[in-house]
């Protein structure tokens, strides 16, 4: 049996406008998502290919394949993590510092390049 290309996606309420390809996190109440801001917020995963308005349905990928946009230079299979404008950035935590990721870069990129990653949400301590 061929593996395919299956990602899981939900849809949240967008608490502000977010745009497409940026990495998301929990927004006040259930089922809101704002954008990610930094390493140690609680990353759930990347914003779909439409600009969503808030208010709107945010499609969000929480695992699998996915497109995401950079925030600086990226080295395939770099670990992913936020910056403060929900651009993906290598995940490189001080010693002893948690931070929250949101896959791995599957090439290499420079700023505001969109590129392919594997979405699974987990944590690293530098």
């Amino acid at each position: 049996m061929a593996a395919g290309n299956t990602s899981t996606i939900n849809g949240y309420n967008a608490t502000v406008d977010i745009d497409p390809y940026l990495i998301v996190k929990p927004g006040a109440n259930d089922y809101d998502v704002a954008l990610g801001a930094a390493s140690t917020d609680e990353l759930i995963g990347v914003s779909g290919s439409v600009k969503t308005l808030a208010g709107q349905t945010c499609d969000v990928t929480e695992a699998g394949p996915a497109f995401v946009k950079l925030g600086g230079n990226v080295t395939r299979g770099d670990l992913l993590t936020s910056d403060a404008n929900g651009k993906a950035i290598a995940a490189a935590p001080a010693a002893g510092v948690n931070a929250r990721v949101i896959g791995h870069a599957r090439v290499s990129g420079v700023l505001d390049d969109v590129i392919p990653a594997v979405i699974g949400v987990g944590r690293i301590q530098g």
